[in-house]
């Protein structure tokens, strides 16, 4: 089970800490994150700034971007899935988390990364949605040395997974990582918006498994509609 979390982060404390070492992307495009807080505005911004004066001339730059797709996505009119938003930031060389959440930005020199950590609810309900949005978001969280991904946290509540993930902890879960293997850790959405973390086993029987000291705990069949949330690859603990 995953916890519900809860306070405000300021984006202007962050970027007042972070700007002497901003990389030069999130320097050429710092005043966006800060008047234009919604996914299409930092989409037009990023296109812009790798020189694409409209939608029309990325189109024709990249063959992957479709020019009616993208104009939708800048005008709203369709939300910004995380596929696309990696297409968009390997095409015009920004990051895709910033291109979703726009408060998460990588910093030169000490790696730092601010990544959105999501509620139950939310995480649970991203099954039926392509991004995160600002209300699913319950605060940031300040990571160091993570790799390329599409990275949010959530906070761990219970003892299922205690083996690995003690109560009270928070793991760090990539959304482009969901790529089933063996004896590795995900978080899952089941039914209709249920999210659980557990282990995966495909031998002898395909289950969600515990970790736990706790054998109370059983594992999961593999349900018919299982969605794969994303990969588990850190895990915070306090001491």
């Amino acid at each position: 089970m995953l916890a519900k979390a809860s306070c405000a982060a300021s984006y202007n404390t962050y970027e007042a800490r972070s700007r002497d070492n901003r990389t030069p992307w999130t320097m050429a495009l710092s005043h966006s994150v800060r008047m234009q807080d919604e996914p299409k505005h930092r989409l037009q911004e990023a296109r812009r700034s790798a020189g694409y004066e409209t939608p029309s001339d990325a189109a024709r730059a990249f063959r992957d971007i479709n020019l009616n797709t993208i104009i939708s996505h800048e005008n709203g009119n369709r939300a910004i899935s995380r596929k696309a938003a990696q297409r968009y930031a390997a095409a015009f060389n920004v990051e895709a988390g910033w291109i979703l959440y726009g408060d998460r930005v990588e910093v030169a020199g000490g790696g730092l990364v601010k990544v959105p950590l999501l509620s139950l609810v939310s995480a649970g309900n991203l099954r039926n949605q392509d991004s995160v949005t600002e209300a699913d978001i319950e605060r940031w969280i300040n990571v160091t040395d993570l790799p390329s991904g599409d990275w949010i946290a959530l906070g761990v509540d219970g003892d299922s997974m205690n083996l690995i993930a003690p109560h009270g902890s928070t793991i760090l879960v990539n959304r482009a990582d969901d790529r089933l293997l063996e004896n590795k850790f995900y978080v899952f959405s089941l039914g209709v918006g249920d999210a659980t973390f557990k282990r995966y086993r495909r031998k002898p029987l395909e289950v969600l498994q515990p970790y736990s000291t706790n054998t109370e705990h059983v594992s999961i069949p593999v349900p018919s509609d299982l969605y794969v949330f994303g990969r588990v690859r850190r895990i915070l603990i306090d001491v």
